[in-house]
């Protein structure tokens, strides 16, 4: 398919120096950048999943978890709510 494209001065620069490093010509340097391009934007990467690793934070002396209003008035303050 033969069509007209203007690219870019920084993407032409890019081209013609692949040019230069490879040896091919210019419609070929070309298209292998838009085969790339376009596989990448057909099925971009997976990301990956997050993950944290868990660490335990204890609870300081003189707290129980047994009498969690006493426990909040100790850590936020009386007036927490």
């Amino acid at each position: 398919m033969r069509t007209t494209l203007t690219l870019d001065e920084d993407i032409a620069a890019t081209a013609r120096r692949a040019m230069s490093v490879t040896g091919l010509p210019f419609k070929t340097v070309i298209n292998q950048a838009l085969r790339i391009g376009m596989e990448s934007v057909l099925a971009p990467p997976t990301s990956r999943a997050y993950r944290t690793e868990p660490r335990p934070m204890g609870l300081r002396e003189g707290l129980s978890y047994d009498n969690i209003s006493e426990l909040l008035a100790v850590t936020e303050g009386e007036m927490h709510g």
